[in-house]
C-alpha cells in the first residue's frame, strides 16, 4: 500500500513542476509549454488514478 501512497506523490510533484515549466515557457516556446501542459494533465489523472486504487484496495483491508 505505501508504494501507491509513495507513486500517487511523486505524480502530483510531477504535476506541479510541470505547471510552474508551462507558466515559463508560454512566451517562449508555446510548443514546449503545451507539451508540459500535457504531461501536467497526465500526471494529475494517473495520481487520481492511483489514489482510487489505493482507496479502493485499503477498502477491501
Amino acid at each position: 500500500m505505501k508504494h501507491y501512497l509513495i507513486s500517487e506523490i511523486i505524480y502530483w510533484i510531477i504535476a506541479v513542476i510541470s505547471i510552474i515549466s508551462f507558466f515559463e515557457n508560454f512566451g517562449i516556446n508555446s510548443n514546449r509549454a503545451y507539451i508540459f501542459l500535457g504531461f501536467s494533465i497526465l500526471s494529475v489523472f494517473m495520481a487520481l488514478f492511483r489514489r482510487y486504487f489505493r482507496k479502493k484496495y485499503s477498502n477491501k483491508n
